[in-house]
């Protein structure tokens, strides 16, 4: 059940990051939960860096730091797509 919840999550957090970055991002729904789950992971490792808790320590980011980290890997992602698409 708690895998579950945690894709849900992913999801949450994957179309608000979606909502807040400016432009035309064209994902699925396994694509947006995955952006969500890569941004709980990004913000939790940024917020154990701060904390100066052991990095391998997992811990949850919240859904602000969740939402900042999915912003992060999505810029990200849409700057490797239109680098990407720049040489093809």
């Amino acid at each position: 059940m708690s895998i579950l919840l945690f894709i849900l999550f992913g999801l949450i957090v994957g179309f608000l990051a979606r909502a807040i970055m400016p432009g035309k991002q064209s994902m699925g729904f396994i694509a947006t939960a995955l952006l969500g789950i890569a941004g709980s992971f990004l913000g939790g490792f940024v917020a154990n860096a701060i904390d100066h808790q052991p990095i391998l320590h997992l811990r949850s980011a919240g859904i602000i730091g969740s939402v900042i980290g999915a912003l992060c890997v999505l810029a990200l992602v849409t700057w490797a797509g239109r680098r990407r698409g720049a040489f093809a």
